[in-house]
Protein backbone atom coordinates (compact mmCIF):
# COMPACT_ATOMS: atom_id res chain seq x y z
CA UNK A 1 0.00 0.00 0.00
CA UNK A 2 1.14 3.53 -0.72
CA UNK A 3 1.79 6.10 1.94
CA UNK A 4 -1.35 7.60 3.42
CA UNK A 5 -0.65 11.23 2.54
CA UNK A 6 -3.73 11.05 0.29
CA UNK A 7 -5.81 11.44 3.46
CA UNK A 8 -4.52 15.01 3.84
CA UNK A 9 -6.38 16.23 0.74
CA UNK A 10 -9.45 15.58 -1.38
CA UNK A 11 -9.62 15.09 -5.13
CA UNK A 12 -11.91 18.08 -5.75
CA UNK A 13 -9.47 20.66 -4.30
CA UNK A 14 -6.09 21.39 -5.91
CA UNK A 15 -2.87 22.48 -4.17
CA UNK A 16 -3.84 26.15 -4.51
CA UNK A 17 -7.11 25.49 -2.67
CA UNK A 18 -9.27 25.98 -5.76
CA UNK A 19 -11.93 23.68 -7.20
CA UNK A 20 -10.46 20.77 -9.14
CA UNK A 21 -13.10 19.71 -11.63
CA UNK A 22 -13.74 15.97 -11.88
CA UNK A 23 -14.09 14.51 -15.38
CA UNK A 24 -15.03 10.86 -14.76
CA UNK A 25 -14.82 8.40 -17.60
CA UNK A 26 -18.17 7.07 -18.81
CA UNK A 27 -18.70 3.82 -16.88
CA UNK A 28 -19.74 0.54 -18.46
CA UNK A 29 -20.02 -3.06 -17.41
CA UNK A 30 -22.18 -5.52 -15.51
CA UNK A 31 -22.68 -3.53 -12.32
CA UNK A 32 -23.35 -0.34 -14.27
CA UNK A 33 -26.19 -2.08 -16.10
CA UNK A 34 -27.64 -3.26 -12.79
CA UNK A 35 -27.37 0.26 -11.40
CA UNK A 36 -29.20 1.63 -14.44
CA UNK A 37 -32.10 -0.78 -13.87
CA UNK A 38 -32.31 0.17 -10.18
CA UNK A 39 -31.95 3.88 -10.92
CA UNK A 40 -34.62 3.97 -13.63
CA UNK A 41 -37.02 2.09 -11.37
CA UNK A 42 -36.39 4.54 -8.50
CA UNK A 43 -36.69 7.54 -10.84
CA UNK A 44 -40.01 6.21 -12.09
CA UNK A 45 -41.14 5.68 -8.50
CA UNK A 46 -40.06 9.21 -7.53
CA UNK A 47 -41.96 10.78 -10.41
CA UNK A 48 -45.15 8.70 -10.08
CA UNK A 49 -45.47 8.44 -6.27
CA UNK A 50 -47.15 11.87 -5.79
CA UNK A 51 -49.67 11.09 -8.54
CA UNK A 52 -50.63 7.56 -7.42
CA UNK A 53 -53.56 7.34 -4.99
CA UNK A 54 -54.70 4.54 -2.71
CA UNK A 55 -58.26 4.82 -1.39
CA UNK A 56 -58.18 8.46 -2.46
CA UNK A 57 -54.97 9.19 -0.52
CA UNK A 58 -51.82 10.33 -2.31
CA UNK A 59 -49.25 7.54 -2.07
CA UNK A 60 -46.55 9.85 -0.62
CA UNK A 61 -47.28 13.33 0.75
CA UNK A 62 -45.21 15.48 3.12
CA UNK A 63 -47.33 18.60 3.60
CA UNK A 64 -45.33 20.27 6.36
CA UNK A 65 -47.30 23.54 6.30
CA UNK A 66 -50.64 21.83 6.97
CA UNK A 67 -48.99 19.06 9.02
CA UNK A 68 -50.52 16.38 6.83
CA UNK A 69 -48.51 13.35 5.72
CA UNK A 70 -49.32 10.31 3.59
CA UNK A 71 -46.91 7.40 3.75
CA UNK A 72 -47.65 4.50 1.37
CA UNK A 73 -51.26 5.66 1.20
CA UNK A 74 -51.75 5.89 4.97
CA UNK A 75 -52.71 9.43 6.08
CA UNK A 76 -50.92 10.82 9.13
CA UNK A 77 -51.91 13.93 11.09
CA UNK A 78 -50.20 15.74 14.01
CA UNK A 79 -52.01 13.32 16.32
CA UNK A 80 -50.10 10.49 14.59
CA UNK A 81 -46.71 12.10 15.03
CA UNK A 82 -45.49 9.20 17.17
CA UNK A 83 -46.04 6.88 14.19
CA UNK A 84 -44.02 9.18 11.93
CA UNK A 85 -41.20 9.22 14.50
CA UNK A 86 -41.16 5.42 14.70
CA UNK A 87 -41.11 5.23 10.88
CA UNK A 88 -38.13 7.60 10.77
CA UNK A 89 -36.29 5.58 13.44
CA UNK A 90 -36.92 2.39 11.43
CA UNK A 91 -35.47 4.11 8.36
CA UNK A 92 -32.35 5.18 10.26
CA UNK A 93 -31.82 1.69 11.76
CA UNK A 94 -32.39 0.12 8.33
CA UNK A 95 -29.71 2.34 6.75
CA UNK A 96 -27.38 1.72 9.71
CA UNK A 97 -27.81 -2.05 9.33
CA UNK A 98 -27.02 -1.92 5.63
CA UNK A 99 -24.01 0.31 6.30
CA UNK A 100 -22.62 -2.06 8.92
CA UNK A 101 -23.12 -5.03 6.59
CA UNK A 102 -22.54 -3.57 3.12
CA UNK A 103 -20.92 -0.17 3.57
CA UNK A 104 -22.13 2.91 1.70
CA UNK A 105 -24.22 0.90 -0.77
CA UNK A 106 -27.21 3.22 -0.25
CA UNK A 107 -25.19 6.16 -1.63
CA UNK A 108 -24.13 4.40 -4.81
CA UNK A 109 -27.37 2.62 -5.64
CA UNK A 110 -30.36 4.42 -4.07
CA UNK A 111 -29.44 7.99 -3.07
CA UNK A 112 -31.39 10.56 -5.17
CA UNK A 113 -28.27 12.74 -5.41
CA UNK A 114 -26.25 9.94 -7.02
CA UNK A 115 -29.09 8.74 -9.25
CA UNK A 116 -29.86 12.19 -10.63
CA UNK A 117 -26.20 13.13 -11.07
CA UNK A 118 -24.88 9.88 -12.57
CA UNK A 119 -27.93 8.59 -14.43
CA UNK A 120 -29.46 11.85 -15.66
CA UNK A 121 -27.17 14.88 -15.69
CA UNK A 122 -23.86 13.16 -16.46
CA UNK A 123 -25.44 10.99 -19.16
CA UNK A 124 -26.69 14.18 -20.83
CA UNK A 125 -23.19 15.60 -20.47
CA UNK A 126 -21.66 12.53 -22.12
CA UNK A 127 -24.20 12.86 -24.95
CA UNK A 128 -23.43 16.55 -25.60
CA UNK A 129 -19.72 16.88 -24.74
CA UNK A 130 -18.38 13.35 -25.12
CA UNK A 131 -16.39 11.13 -22.77
CA UNK A 132 -13.67 12.11 -20.29
CA UNK A 133 -11.00 13.12 -22.83
CA UNK A 134 -13.39 15.17 -24.97
CA UNK A 135 -14.75 16.99 -21.89
CA UNK A 136 -11.25 17.84 -20.68
CA UNK A 137 -10.26 19.20 -24.09
CA UNK A 138 -13.48 21.22 -24.31
CA UNK A 139 -12.91 22.68 -20.86
CA UNK A 140 -9.39 23.83 -21.75
CA UNK A 141 -10.31 25.18 -25.19
CA UNK A 142 -11.21 28.77 -25.95
CA UNK A 143 -14.80 29.92 -26.24
CA UNK A 144 -15.43 28.96 -29.84
CA UNK A 145 -18.85 28.70 -31.47
CA UNK A 146 -18.85 24.93 -30.88
CA UNK A 147 -18.03 25.28 -27.19
CA UNK A 148 -20.71 27.96 -26.71
CA UNK A 149 -23.28 25.81 -28.51
CA UNK A 150 -22.52 22.73 -26.41
CA UNK A 151 -22.37 24.56 -23.10
CA UNK A 152 -25.57 26.57 -23.70
CA UNK A 153 -27.43 23.45 -24.83
CA UNK A 154 -26.25 21.58 -21.75
CA UNK A 155 -27.13 24.41 -19.36
CA UNK A 156 -30.61 24.86 -20.86
CA UNK A 157 -31.38 21.14 -20.57
CA UNK A 158 -30.00 21.09 -17.01
CA UNK A 159 -32.25 24.02 -16.08
CA UNK A 160 -35.34 22.38 -17.58
CA UNK A 161 -34.68 19.13 -15.71
CA UNK A 162 -34.02 21.07 -12.48
CA UNK A 163 -37.36 22.85 -12.96
CA UNK A 164 -39.13 19.52 -13.44
CA UNK A 165 -37.46 18.08 -10.33
CA UNK A 166 -38.57 21.13 -8.33
CA UNK A 167 -42.16 20.57 -9.52
CA UNK A 168 -42.03 16.91 -8.53
CA UNK A 169 -40.81 17.83 -5.05
CA UNK A 170 -43.55 20.48 -4.85
CA UNK A 171 -46.11 17.73 -5.54
CA UNK A 172 -44.77 15.90 -2.48
CA UNK A 173 -45.17 19.05 -0.36
CA UNK A 174 -48.56 20.46 -1.41
CA UNK A 175 -50.17 17.49 -3.17
CA UNK A 176 -50.38 16.54 -6.84
CA UNK A 177 -53.96 17.84 -7.20
CA UNK A 178 -52.92 21.25 -5.94
CA UNK A 179 -49.88 21.26 -8.25
CA UNK A 180 -52.03 20.45 -11.29
CA UNK A 181 -54.39 23.28 -10.30
CA UNK A 182 -51.47 25.72 -10.06
CA UNK A 183 -50.22 24.64 -13.49
CA UNK A 184 -53.63 25.02 -15.15
CA UNK A 185 -54.25 28.39 -13.46
CA UNK A 186 -50.93 29.74 -14.73
CA UNK A 187 -47.86 31.01 -12.85
CA UNK A 188 -49.11 34.61 -12.51
CA UNK A 189 -52.09 33.43 -10.46
CA UNK A 190 -49.80 31.86 -7.86
CA UNK A 191 -46.69 34.01 -7.61
CA UNK A 192 -46.33 33.13 -3.94
CA UNK A 193 -45.65 29.54 -5.02
CA UNK A 194 -43.84 30.28 -8.27
CA UNK A 195 -41.05 32.28 -6.60
CA UNK A 196 -40.07 29.50 -4.11
CA UNK A 197 -40.33 27.03 -7.00
CA UNK A 198 -37.77 29.00 -9.00
CA UNK A 199 -35.54 29.23 -5.92
CA UNK A 200 -35.60 25.44 -5.54
CA UNK A 201 -34.95 25.10 -9.27
CA UNK A 202 -31.86 27.28 -8.86
CA UNK A 203 -30.72 25.14 -5.90
CA UNK A 204 -31.09 21.90 -7.88
CA UNK A 205 -29.35 23.46 -10.88
CA UNK A 206 -26.46 24.62 -8.67
CA UNK A 207 -26.11 21.15 -7.12
CA UNK A 208 -26.18 19.13 -10.34
CA UNK A 209 -24.45 21.58 -12.67
CA UNK A 210 -21.66 22.78 -10.37
CA UNK A 211 -21.54 21.45 -6.79
CA UNK A 212 -21.99 17.82 -7.86
CA UNK A 213 -19.85 15.23 -6.06
CA UNK A 214 -18.97 17.75 -3.36
CA UNK A 215 -22.41 17.11 -1.88
CA UNK A 216 -21.26 13.56 -1.08
CA UNK A 217 -17.78 14.62 0.02
CA UNK A 218 -18.46 17.83 1.97
CA UNK A 219 -22.16 18.32 2.70
CA UNK A 220 -23.65 14.88 3.29
CA UNK A 221 -23.37 13.65 6.91
CA UNK A 222 -23.81 10.03 5.88
CA UNK A 223 -20.17 9.77 4.80
CA UNK A 224 -19.12 10.64 8.35
CA UNK A 225 -21.65 8.19 9.76
CA UNK A 226 -20.13 5.50 7.56
CA UNK A 227 -16.74 5.97 9.22
CA UNK A 228 -18.32 5.24 12.60
CA UNK A 229 -20.32 2.18 11.51
CA UNK A 230 -17.84 0.39 9.26
CA UNK A 231 -15.41 -2.22 10.54
CA UNK A 232 -13.07 -4.76 8.95
CA UNK A 233 -15.97 -7.19 8.51
CA UNK A 234 -18.16 -4.81 6.47
CA UNK A 235 -18.52 -5.64 2.78
CA UNK A 236 -17.47 -2.61 0.71
CA UNK A 237 -16.02 -1.88 -2.71
CA UNK A 238 -12.45 -2.91 -1.96
CA UNK A 239 -9.13 -3.33 -3.76
CA UNK A 240 -7.50 -6.71 -3.15
CA UNK A 241 -4.11 -5.34 -2.13
CA UNK A 242 -2.77 -8.83 -1.35
CA UNK A 243 -3.25 -9.93 -4.93
CA UNK A 244 -2.75 -6.53 -6.55
CA UNK A 245 0.52 -5.55 -4.87
CA UNK A 246 2.29 -8.89 -4.60
CA UNK A 247 5.70 -8.84 -2.87
CA UNK A 248 7.22 -6.01 -4.89
CA UNK A 249 4.21 -3.80 -5.57
CA UNK A 250 2.25 -2.95 -8.70
CA UNK A 251 3.91 -2.49 -12.09
CA UNK A 252 2.97 -1.31 -15.58
CA UNK A 253 1.94 -4.12 -17.93
CA UNK A 254 4.46 -5.55 -20.37
CA UNK A 255 3.55 -8.29 -22.80
CA UNK A 256 5.10 -11.74 -22.15
CA UNK A 257 6.58 -10.57 -18.84
CA UNK A 258 6.63 -13.03 -15.92
CA UNK A 259 5.07 -10.76 -13.30
CA UNK A 260 4.73 -13.44 -10.65
CA UNK A 261 8.37 -14.46 -10.96
CA UNK A 262 9.38 -10.82 -10.51
CA UNK A 263 7.17 -10.55 -7.43
CA UNK A 264 4.73 -8.01 -8.86
CA UNK A 265 0.99 -8.11 -8.27
CA UNK A 266 -1.85 -8.11 -10.80
CA UNK A 267 -2.40 -4.34 -10.65
CA UNK A 268 -0.80 -2.81 -13.77
CA UNK A 269 -1.16 0.78 -12.49
CA UNK A 270 -3.29 1.83 -15.50
CA UNK A 271 -5.25 4.35 -13.35
CA UNK A 272 -8.52 3.48 -15.09
CA UNK A 273 -10.17 2.91 -11.70
CA UNK A 274 -9.22 6.49 -10.79
CA UNK A 275 -10.37 7.99 -14.09
CA UNK A 276 -13.81 6.38 -13.88
CA UNK A 277 -14.42 7.33 -10.23
CA UNK A 278 -17.13 10.03 -9.90
CA UNK A 279 -15.45 11.44 -6.77
CA UNK A 280 -11.90 11.23 -8.13
CA UNK A 281 -10.40 8.91 -5.50
CA UNK A 282 -7.95 6.05 -5.88
CA UNK A 283 -9.70 2.97 -4.50
CA UNK A 284 -6.32 1.27 -4.13
CA UNK A 285 -5.67 3.48 -1.11
CA UNK A 286 -8.34 1.59 0.82
CA UNK A 287 -11.73 2.56 2.23
CA UNK A 288 -12.22 6.32 2.04
CA UNK A 289 -14.93 8.74 3.08
CA UNK A 290 -15.40 9.91 -0.52
CA UNK A 291 -16.21 6.41 -1.86
CA UNK A 292 -19.94 6.03 -2.54
CA UNK A 293 -19.73 2.32 -3.52
CA UNK A 294 -20.91 3.04 -7.07
CA UNK A 295 -18.97 0.00 -8.46
CA UNK A 296 -17.67 1.94 -11.50
CA UNK A 297 -14.10 0.96 -10.57
CA UNK A 298 -15.11 -2.72 -10.34
CA UNK A 299 -16.45 -2.73 -13.90
CA UNK A 300 -13.45 -0.85 -15.26
CA UNK A 301 -10.90 -3.06 -13.51
CA UNK A 302 -12.67 -6.23 -14.65
CA UNK A 303 -12.46 -4.97 -18.23
CA UNK A 304 -8.69 -4.40 -17.88
CA UNK A 305 -8.17 -7.83 -16.28
CA UNK A 306 -9.97 -9.41 -19.23
CA UNK A 307 -7.63 -7.66 -21.67
CA UNK A 308 -4.48 -8.90 -19.96
CA UNK A 309 -5.86 -12.40 -19.29
CA UNK A 310 -5.97 -12.04 -15.51
CA UNK A 311 -8.81 -13.17 -13.22
CA UNK A 312 -11.53 -10.62 -12.51
CA UNK A 313 -12.22 -9.36 -9.00
CA UNK A 314 -9.06 -7.40 -8.28
CA UNK A 315 -11.53 -4.71 -7.17
CA UNK A 316 -14.74 -6.25 -5.85
CA UNK A 317 -17.28 -6.29 -3.07
CA UNK A 318 -15.33 -7.70 -0.14
CA UNK A 319 -14.42 -7.07 3.47
CA UNK A 320 -10.93 -6.44 4.78
CA UNK A 321 -11.11 -9.74 6.66
CA UNK A 322 -11.97 -11.60 3.45
CA UNK A 323 -9.00 -10.06 1.61
CA UNK A 324 -6.37 -10.53 4.31
CA UNK A 325 -7.59 -13.75 5.97
CA UNK A 326 -9.66 -15.31 3.15
CA UNK A 327 -12.73 -15.51 5.39
CA UNK A 328 -16.23 -15.30 3.94
CA UNK A 329 -18.87 -12.79 5.04
CA UNK A 330 -21.09 -13.71 7.97
CA UNK A 331 -23.55 -11.88 10.21
CA UNK A 332 -21.75 -10.45 13.22
CA UNK A 333 -23.24 -9.90 16.67
CA UNK A 334 -23.61 -6.20 15.92
CA UNK A 335 -25.54 -6.93 12.71
CA UNK A 336 -27.79 -9.35 14.59
CA UNK A 337 -28.45 -6.64 17.19
CA UNK A 338 -29.46 -4.10 14.52
CA UNK A 339 -31.66 -6.74 12.87
CA UNK A 340 -33.39 -7.51 16.17
CA UNK A 341 -34.05 -3.81 16.85
CA UNK A 342 -35.31 -3.32 13.30
CA UNK A 343 -37.66 -6.31 13.63
CA UNK A 344 -39.05 -5.11 16.97
CA UNK A 345 -39.62 -1.54 15.75
CA UNK A 346 -41.28 -2.77 12.56
CA UNK A 347 -43.58 -5.01 14.61
CA UNK A 348 -44.51 -2.10 16.88
CA UNK A 349 -45.24 0.13 13.87
CA UNK A 350 -47.42 -2.50 12.17
CA UNK A 351 -49.35 -3.06 15.41
CA UNK A 352 -49.93 0.66 15.87
CA UNK A 353 -51.11 1.01 12.28
CA UNK A 354 -53.73 -1.70 12.81
CA UNK A 355 -54.89 -0.07 16.07
CA UNK A 356 -54.95 3.42 14.57
CA UNK A 357 -58.39 5.06 14.37
CA UNK A 358 -59.61 6.67 11.16
CA UNK A 359 -61.52 9.29 13.15
CA UNK A 360 -59.85 10.74 16.24
CA UNK A 361 -61.94 12.49 18.90
CA UNK A 362 -60.77 14.82 21.68
CA UNK A 363 -63.18 16.35 24.19
CA UNK A 364 -61.72 18.72 26.80
CA UNK A 365 -63.26 20.84 29.51
CA UNK A 366 -63.25 24.54 28.66
CA UNK A 367 -60.23 26.04 30.51
CA UNK A 368 -61.10 28.27 33.48
CA UNK A 369 -64.76 27.18 33.63
CA UNK A 370 -66.28 25.57 36.75
CA UNK A 371 -69.39 23.44 36.86
CA UNK A 372 -72.87 24.96 36.83
CA UNK A 373 -75.61 23.77 39.21
CA UNK A 374 -79.09 23.64 37.68
CA UNK A 375 -82.55 22.66 38.85
CA UNK A 376 -83.29 19.15 40.04
CA UNK A 377 -79.68 18.62 41.19
CA UNK A 378 -78.34 18.71 37.60
CA UNK A 379 -74.64 19.55 37.18
CA UNK A 380 -73.48 21.01 33.84
CA UNK A 381 -69.96 21.21 32.37
CA UNK A 382 -68.93 22.96 29.16
CA UNK A 383 -66.44 21.32 26.76
CA UNK A 384 -64.72 21.90 23.47
CA UNK A 385 -64.48 19.05 21.00
CA UNK A 386 -62.21 18.40 18.03
CA UNK A 387 -62.74 15.57 15.55
CA UNK A 388 -60.05 14.69 13.00
CA UNK A 389 -61.27 12.79 9.94
CA UNK A 390 -58.29 10.90 8.47
CA UNK A 391 -60.27 9.32 5.63
CA UNK A 392 -61.15 10.58 2.15
CA UNK A 393 -64.90 10.39 2.83
CA UNK A 394 -67.12 12.71 4.85
CA UNK A 395 -68.29 11.46 8.25
CA UNK A 396 -71.91 12.57 8.28
CA UNK A 397 -74.61 13.00 10.93
CA UNK A 398 -72.18 12.97 13.86
CA UNK A 399 -73.61 12.87 17.41
CA UNK A 400 -72.25 12.30 20.92
CA UNK A 401 -73.73 9.99 23.58
CA UNK A 402 -72.72 9.24 27.16
CA UNK A 403 -71.73 5.60 27.60
CA UNK A 404 -70.63 5.53 31.24
CA UNK A 405 -73.27 7.73 32.96
CA UNK A 406 -76.89 8.73 32.64
CA UNK A 407 -77.04 12.25 31.24
CA UNK A 408 -77.37 14.41 28.17
CA UNK A 409 -74.97 15.98 25.68
CA UNK A 410 -76.07 19.18 23.96
CA UNK A 411 -74.20 20.73 21.05
CA UNK A 412 -74.05 24.52 20.81
CA UNK A 413 -76.02 25.86 17.79
CA UNK A 414 -76.59 22.42 16.20
CA UNK A 415 -77.85 18.93 16.92
CA UNK A 416 -75.51 17.05 14.60
CA UNK A 417 -72.80 17.88 12.07
CA UNK A 418 -70.49 16.50 9.37
CA UNK A 419 -66.71 16.10 9.56
CA UNK A 420 -65.35 16.77 6.04
CA UNK A 421 -62.94 14.31 4.44
CA UNK A 422 -59.34 14.78 5.62
CA UNK A 423 -60.40 17.73 7.73
CA UNK A 424 -61.21 18.84 11.26
CA UNK A 425 -64.51 19.71 12.97
CA UNK A 426 -64.49 21.77 16.18
CA UNK A 427 -67.14 23.15 18.46
CA UNK A 428 -68.59 23.44 21.95
CA UNK A 429 -70.96 21.15 23.87
CA UNK A 430 -72.55 20.87 27.29
CA UNK A 431 -72.77 17.67 29.35
CA UNK A 432 -75.43 17.53 32.07
CA UNK A 433 -75.57 14.77 34.71
CA UNK A 434 -77.62 14.39 37.89
CA UNK A 435 -75.29 14.78 40.89
CA UNK A 436 -76.73 11.61 42.43
CA UNK A 437 -75.25 9.60 39.57
CA UNK A 438 -71.70 10.88 40.20
CA UNK A 439 -69.11 9.18 42.38
CA UNK A 440 -67.19 12.27 43.52
CA UNK A 441 -66.03 15.72 42.54
CA UNK A 442 -64.19 14.39 39.45
CA UNK A 443 -65.68 11.61 37.35
CA UNK A 444 -64.18 10.13 34.21
CA UNK A 445 -66.79 10.01 31.47
CA UNK A 446 -66.82 7.64 28.52
CA UNK A 447 -68.32 9.26 25.45
CA UNK A 448 -69.33 7.61 22.20
CA UNK A 449 -69.07 9.26 18.79
CA UNK A 450 -71.82 8.11 16.43
CA UNK A 451 -72.25 8.55 12.68
CA UNK A 452 -75.69 7.80 11.27
CA UNK A 453 -76.52 5.99 14.50
CA UNK A 454 -73.43 3.74 14.40
CA UNK A 455 -70.67 3.92 17.03
CA UNK A 456 -67.40 4.80 15.28
CA UNK A 457 -65.17 6.03 18.13
CA UNK A 458 -65.00 6.42 21.90
CA UNK A 459 -63.20 8.98 24.00
CA UNK A 460 -62.94 10.07 27.64
CA UNK A 461 -63.29 13.36 29.50
CA UNK A 462 -63.19 14.59 33.10
CA UNK A 463 -66.46 15.83 34.66
CA UNK A 464 -66.28 18.38 37.50
CA UNK A 465 -69.01 18.44 40.20
CA UNK A 466 -69.47 19.49 43.83
CA UNK A 467 -68.20 16.98 46.34
CA UNK A 468 -70.90 14.65 47.53
CA UNK A 469 -71.14 13.88 51.28
CA UNK A 470 -73.68 11.08 51.05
Amino acid sequence: MEQENFRDSIATINKEGKRAWIFPKKPSGKFYQYRKYVSYFLLLFLVLAPFVKINGNQFLLFNVLERHFNIFGFPFWPQDFHLVVISMIIGVVFIALFTVAYGRIFCGWMCPQTIFLEMVFRRIEYWIEGDRGAQMRLSKSKWTAEKIRKRVLKWVIFFIISFLIANIFLAYLIGSDQLVKYVTDGPMAHLGTMIPLLIFTAVFYFIFAWFREQVCIIACPYGRLQGVLLDEKSVVVAYDHVRGEGDNGRKKFRKNEEREALGHGDCIDCLQCVHVCPTGIDIRNGTQLECVNCTACIDECDTIMDRINKPKGLIRYASEVEITENRQFKFTARMKGYTAILTILTGILVGMLFLRNELEANILRLPGQLYERKENNIISNVYTYKLVNKTVEDVADVQFKLLSHQGTITLVAKDHFTVPAQNIAEGTLFIEINNSGLNGDKDLLKIGVYSKGQLIETTKAQFLAPRSYN
